[in-house]
């Protein structure tokens, strides 16, 4: 066989692949899933869970409403008071301590269910998780909606070297 000219053969037909990794011609019923790897537009997508939203365009606006929700709720969390801790004491502490455990956990756990909506490479499921990043941190981490705190406070921001 002529190795050179290997990349000119067909692919092989798609056999059903064992649990160990092996090929068997029939009598397996598995499926193997094709998973998109670019991004692509269309509700007929999975997100987070298996069949999730399915083909129902409102099964899939749903999708991204939970989608959307879920960043901003991670957004409303990582600017959360619930994160700083204000209180005195040893006792104080410690519960303070972890109660922004779980408030961080918690903030994470969200955080990588968004990552993995987008990991659907749903352009849609993308754009809400963006547009819900972007609106959550707009109303609870910009300067936009809070109320000024004092007169005379600093710019959050590093001041330029120019």
């Amino acid at each position: 066989m002529d190795h050179d000219h290997m990349h000119d053969m067909p692919p092989p037909s798609s056999p059903s692949m064992m649990n160990n990794g092996s090929m068997s011609g029939g009598g397996g019923h598995h499926h193997m899933m094709m998973m998109h790897m670019t991004f692509f537009w269309g509700k007929n997508t999975e997100v987070l869970f298996s069949g999730w939203p399915g083909k129902s365009s409102g099964m899939y606006a749903l999708c991204l409403f939970f989608v959307f929700f879920l960043a901003l709720l991670t957004e409303w969390l990582a600017h959360s008071s619930l994160l700083r801790g204000n209180t005195t004491g040893d006792s104080a502490n410690c519960v303070s301590g972890l109660i922004q455990t779980a408030v961080y956990t918690l903030r994470m756990g969200l955080a990588y269910l968004v990552m993995l909506a987008v990991m659907s490479f749903n352009a849609g499921v993308f754009l809400v998780a963006l547009a819900g990043h972007a609106v959550g941190f707009m109303l609870f981490g910009s300067r936009a909606f809070r109320k000024p705190s004092g007169v005379g406070k600093t710019n959050d921001l590093p001041t330029s070297g120019c």
